[in-house]
């Protein structure tokens, strides 16, 4: 999976690849021809006290050096740059997949999920492309080359090398595969730790108003204590990498020089031919030591790269149709048609038999118990999930046969939870229509009944506004969030149970100013207050995700029971009456 998404992400940057490899190349062989210019000076230099071949081998060397150094410099750049610029496209690519998937899908791999995979796994797998820019082409020139190096120097002395190399890249198999899994429930408990610090970040009022402190610390501490045993776990085999990479390394350093001295001693090698022998073996196992570094970094990128291609190869639930259709009549009709929806692997459906119309000038009202499927219903209309049985008409055509993009185009939906991003009110104002000028925005925070306390405002309209709209009070937040709709101006409006909030003046007062607004389009509610809807032209009754009566506030006291002990639970006899 690591390889399919580096080959995928990787392609645009193929001539940074190039030059990389090209430039490592060029420094490695630098480096290789470093040791031999100095066994030179030693041997042909120094020992005979020829001074300007010193100075003219010596020359030699600081060219090889600066063109080395220009080498190394340049081909860490190229692939910094390729990892940067494949670890943008990855995080882009997940934030448009994940801006694509429904309900079902962000609930099956959780938000927190989602947010590390595109932040901390996309990093390790940038850290692997970056050290493989300047490991992965330059560990097995210089072993290679290193090898070939040492035999031209000393072929008596190389058999360390047999010993030496297969010792330490058997080692360090070992430690790997042991390492593997512990990077994989690693990142397991990297999302436990990101969920539950979330959820107590956003609930801490509920947290501290409950007294809950010390039950959250427990919490988040055993989440957090898995998390540092996993991170010990693999943090003991890492602290026990380089300890055998040295070990090994010192003894055939030991080797070389026992063995080396007495060939010395014997007339059989030069000092200057021991010299390049000790820097040749210190290479070759620098470039192994190196290719364990990277092949360290790899596992967990790895599992990175199997998180990041799981989400990348969802397809979400509720897609765009493969042969697009127009609106066949008109697009502020909403037609419910014996829909259902059903959760993957529940017993029974959320929905079931949703049978009603709603026609463009007219009010429908959805009521019902906690858990009736109320939300559920409106979600079905813009398609933020899709029925599983039965369909929804909108403008005539199946909404599964529409353009997600032209069918969210004609829909204004105030959300059960109002929710304004960071930013400033006319920015919030705006995700309605980019294009609205001050005056429609000013029109709709009027019809809304937010005008005043947005002019009591330092800054009016430009006023900053925090992450998720904490700046301003629950009742302030639904009123924005109906002039965000208002914006837009759409054809169908849905209203999320979004005037809760509201005193009840401020209900009367919103709902009056909406109505000339919405004469031309449809609009459905979903409330809970009686008095809320008690005038739409139609109330839909919910009982246990059923349809319990349609009608009329006077015709459903009559004829629906269900309807009936919700406004008796509202009003007093003589009002239901």
């Amino acid at each position: 999976m690591l390889i399919r998404l580096l080959r995928t992400y990787m392609a645009p940057y193929r001539r940074q690849l190039a030059g990389v490899v090209v430039l490592q190349l060029i420094s490695v062989i630098a480096m290789l021809y470093l040791p031999t210019l100095n066994a030179d000076i030693i041997d042909k230099g120094v020992t005979k006290g020829n001074i300007s071949y010193i100075w003219s081998t010596g020359g030699w060397m600081l060219l090889v050096t600066a063109i080395q150094i220009c080498a190394q410099s340049a081909s860490v750049y190229l692939g910094a740059q390729a990892a940067m610029g494949a670890g943008r496209d990855m995080r882009s690519a997940l934030l448009h997949r994940v801006g694509t998937f429904s309900a079902r899908e962000v609930g099956t791999f959780g938000a927190p999920s989602l947010i590390t995979r595109n932040t901390n796994d996309v990093q390790q797998v940038q850290l692997l492309v970056v050290m493989s820019a300047t490991i992965l082409v330059m560990a097995p020139i210089m072993c290679v080359g290193g090898i070939i190096m040492a035999l031209k120097e000393s072929l008596a002395l190389s058999w360390l090398l047999l010993i030496a190399v297969p010792a330490l890249a058997l080692s360090m198999a070992f430690i790997i595969a042991r390492m593997v899994p512990g990077f994989r429930r690693m990142q397991a408990r990297i999302d436990v730790v990101n969920r539950v610090l979330r959820e107590q970040i956003t609930g801490i009022r509920v947290v501290r108003a409950f007294v809950r402190e010390r039950q959250e610390t427990t919490r988040f501490g055993v989440a957090n204590t898995d998390l540092t045993a996993q991170q010990l776990f693999v943090g003991k085999y890492t602290a026990l990498m380089f300890p055998t990479i040295m070990l090994i390394s010192n003894v055939t350093t030991v080797g070389v020089i026992w063995f080396g001295g007495h060939a010395i001693d014997r007339g059989d090698l030069q000092i200057g031919q021991l010299t390049a022998m000790l820097t040749y073996i210190v290479q070759i196992l620098m470039a192994v030591m190196m290719a364990s570094i990277l092949a360290m970094i790899a596992p967990r990128s790895a599992v990175s790269a199997e998180r990041i291609a799981a989400v990348l190869g969802t397809e979400s639930s509720v897609g765009e149709p493969p042969l697009p259709q127009a609106f066949k009549g008109d697009p502020g009709t909403v037609e419910f048609a014996f829909a259902e929806f059903k959760f993957p692997g529940a017993e029974k459906p959320v929905l079931r038999s949703i049978q009603f119309r709603a026609d463009p000038g007219t009010t429908t009202a959805i009521v019902g118990a906690t858990g009736s499927g109320k939300t559920t219903l409106v979600n079905l209309i813009p398609r933020l999930i899709d029925v599983t049985d039965g369909a929804i008409y909108v403008g005539g055509t199946d909404v599964r046969h529409i353009e997600l993009e032209t069918l969210r185009g004609g829909i204004g939906l105030v959300p059960q939870k109002a929710y304004l991003f960071s930013g400033t009110i006319a920015s919030n104002l705006r995700y309605g229509n980019p294009d609205a000028t001050d005056d429609e925005l000013w029109h709709a925070l009027e019809i809304a009944q937010a005008a005043d306390f947005v002019r009591d405002m330092p800054q009016g309209l430009e006023t900053p506004v925090a992450q998720g709209g904490t700046t301003v009070s629950g009742g302030q937040r639904q009123r924005l969030a109906i002039a965000r709709a208002l914006v837009r101006k759409p054809r169908i409006y849905l209203f999320d149970d979004c005037f809760s909030a509201l005193d009840v003046a401020t209900d009367v007062r919103v709902r009056e100013a909406l109505k000339p607004e919405t004469r031309d389009a449809a609009v459905i509610i979903v409330a809970q207050r009686i008095s809320t809807i008690r005038e739409a032209d139609q109330i839909v009754v919910l009982e246990d995700g059923a349809m319990a009566g349609i009608g009329t506030h006077a015709e459903l006291v009559r004829t629906c029971d269900e309807y009936r002990e919700i406004v008796e639970s509202q009003f007093s006899a003589e009002e239901v009456r």
